[in-house]
C-alpha cells in the first residue's frame, strides 16, 4: 500500500531544505516500503553536495516509515513485545551486533568495538489512549499529514528510537565507531517505572557505559538534566463507630484534614534554588470505612514531590516527617508492583534526586559540536526537564548523562500527540555527529 510521506522536502535536514518537485511512485521493497520521487535532478544533486552528513533518500524515507510503523503500534507500559519485536527486526537488518532481548523485555544492540562505550536510550512504551474517538487523526495510525507525524508515541518516544537506531547505523557506516561500541536501546516500562529498565539491562549485559544519552523529547535542545521525584503513601489510622454515633469512633479523614493543609503550606515554602523550584502536590486521596453509614478507620493520600538540584533525600525524608508529625499517621515510599512482558515481576521504589552535568563536560561539549554540525547554529538554549527519565540509573551509577531528542514534550501523553517530520531527520543526524565527536 502506498505510504505518503508528504513533501519530500521534509526528508532534507533543515539547514540544506530546497523546494523539490515530487510526484508518487510506486513502493519500492526494502526493510520498509517506502516512496521514491521524481527529484528535480539539479537541485537534488546541490542539496547533497550542501549536506555536512549525507543519507541517502530511500534511508531517510526508510527512517520515516520506522518511526511511521512505531507509532501504529499499540505498546502500552507492560504490553510492549510487538513493538520490540520490531526494533530487533530493525537493529539485525542494519547491522547491529549482539541483538539482545533480555529479561526485562528491552533490545538493545551494538554497533563497534572500541573500548569507549556510549548508549543512546529510547523507551517503546506510552501511556494509554482513553478517547481515541476525540482525536483529530486515530491514535495507532501512524499518518503523516503537512510533513506532521500524528500519533500515540510519536513524541513520547517512538521518533527518537528511530532516529537512534538509523544515527547509530550512519555514524557505523561512516566509520564514526573506531574505538567506540555504541549501543542503542529500545526499553518498556519506562512511564511507570523509569530506570528500572536500564538497571536490568545493564545487569543483564553486564554493562556499564562511559556515557548516556536520553532521547526523550526536547525540541531537539541539549538536556542538562531533570528533577528528580518522590511518591509517598500517607496513612491514618481511625477507630470505626457506626455513624448515627460517631462521637464513639475516631474518623481518619479529619485526623488527615491537618496534614492535607500541611501539604499545600509545604509545597507554598519551598523555595528556588539557580532558577529551579521544586514541588509537592497531593494527587490521590481515598478512605476506608465498614460502610457507608460507618466511620472511616484509615485515609491515604499519595503526595507527588518533585525534588530540583540542591535538593536532597534527606530533605525530603525530613518534610515527610514533618507532614505526619503528632498526628496517628505513617508515611511510606510507594512500592510499585509490576509484571514484565516477558513476565518477569519487579518492584519500583520511586525516589529519585534530581541530576545536572556540567556546559562544560566533555560530553555536553561534544553534544554541542554535534548541534553546530548538524543544524549549523549555536546551541543557546538548553532544556532542564521537569520530568523524570531513564536517566535516573547511570545516574546513580555516576555514569555522564546527557539529553537529546526530538519533539515537543508539552505534547506527550496528549490528545492529538504529533511531531514535525523533520525534527525526526534532524535528530538522526544530531546522534550520528554526537557518536563522531564522542572520544
Amino acid at each position: 500500500m502506498y505510504r505518503d510521506l508528504s513533501k519530500s522536502y521534509y526528508l532534507i535536514p533543515s539547514t540544506f531544505r530546497l523546494p523539490l518537485a515530487y510526484e508518487r511512485r510506486q513502493p519500492i521493497s526494502g526493510l520498509f516500503a517506502v516512496s521514491t520521487f521524481n527529484l528535480t535532478f539539479s537541485i537534488f544533486v546541490k542539496s547533497l553536495l550542501l549536506m555536512s552528513y549525507s543519507m541517502p533518500i530511500t534511508q531517510r524515507a526508510e527512517l520515516i516509515d520506522l518511526a511511521r510503523s512505531l507509532v501504529a503500534i499499540q505498546s502500552y507500559s507492560g504490553r510492549e513485545e510487538p513493538a520490540i519485536r520490531l526494533a530487533e527486526k530493525t537493529m539485525q537488518a542494519l547491522g547491529f551486533q549482539d541483538v539482545l532481548v533480555d529479561s526485562l523485555g528491552n533490545v538493545s544492540g551494538r554497533l563497534g568495538n572500541g573500548d569507549q562505550i556510549v548508549l543512546l536510550d529510547a523507551h517503546l512504551d506510552t501511556v494509554a489512549v482513553e478517547d481515541a474517538e476525540q482525536w483529530t487523526y486515530p491514535p495507532f495510525e501512524g499518518r503523516i499529514v503537512d510533513g506532521v507525524l500524528h500519533g500515540r508515541g510519536s513524541v513520547d518516544m517512538k521518533s527518537a528510537a528511530a532516529a537512534a537506531m538509523y544515527g547509530a547505523a550512519i555514524a557505523h557506516q561512516k566509520g564514526w565507531t573506531e574505538g567506540k561500541s555504541v549501543y542503542v536501546s529500545c526499553t518498556v516500562f519506562e512511564e511507570d517505572c523509569d530506570g528500572e529498565n536500564l538497571r536490568y539491562l545493564f545487569a543483564d549485559r553486564s554493562l556499564h557505559p562511559d556515557a548516556v544519552v536520553i532521547c526523550e523529547p526536547s525540541n531537539n535542545q541539549i538536556a542538562l538534566g531533570h528533577k528528580g521525584k518522590a511518591q509517598v503513601i500517607i496513612t491514618t489510622k481511625g477507630v470505626s463507630a457506626h455513624g448515627a454515633d460517631p462521637d464513639r469512633g475516631v474518623n481518619a479523614v479529619y485526623e488527615m484534614a491537618e496534614i492535607i493543609q500541611r501539604v499545600a503550606q509545604t509545597h507554598a515554602e519551598i523555595q528556588p534554588i539557580d532558577g529551579l523550584r521544586g514541588s509537592m502536590v497531593l494527587s490521590k486521596i481515598s478512605s476506608r470505612a465498614a460502610s457507608l453509614n460507618a466511620v472511616p478507620s484509615s485515609c491515604q493520600i499519595y503526595v507527588d514531590r518533585r525534588i530540583i538540584p540542591g535538593e536532597s533525600e534527606e530533605r525530603v525524608r525530613s518534610e515527610m516527617d514533618a507532614l505526619v508529625f503528632g498526628k496517628n499517621a505513617t508515611w511510606t515510599l510507594d512500592r510499585m508492583q509490576r509484571t514484565a512482558w516477558t513476565g518477569k515481576t519487579f518492584e519500583y521504589e520511586p525516589l529519585h534526586e534530581a541530576w545536572k552535568i556540567d556546559l562544560d563536560h566533555p560530553l555536553t561539549q561534544a553534544c554541542q559540536q554535534a548541534f553546530r554540525t548538524c543544524l549549523n547554529r549555536e546551541p543557546e538554549d538548553y532544556v532542564f526537564w521537569d520530568f523524570s527519565t531513564n536517566a535516573v540509573t547511570p545516574v546513580r551509577m555516576e555514569i555522564p548523562t546527557i539529553g537529546f531528542g526530538p519533539g515537543d514534550y508539552r505534547r506527550a501523553h496528549m490528545r492529538d500527540e504529533c511531531i514535525p517530520i523533520q525534527e525526526l531527520v534532524d535528530a538522526c543526524g544530531f546522534y550520528a555527529q554526537l557518536i563522531k565527536a564522542w572520544s
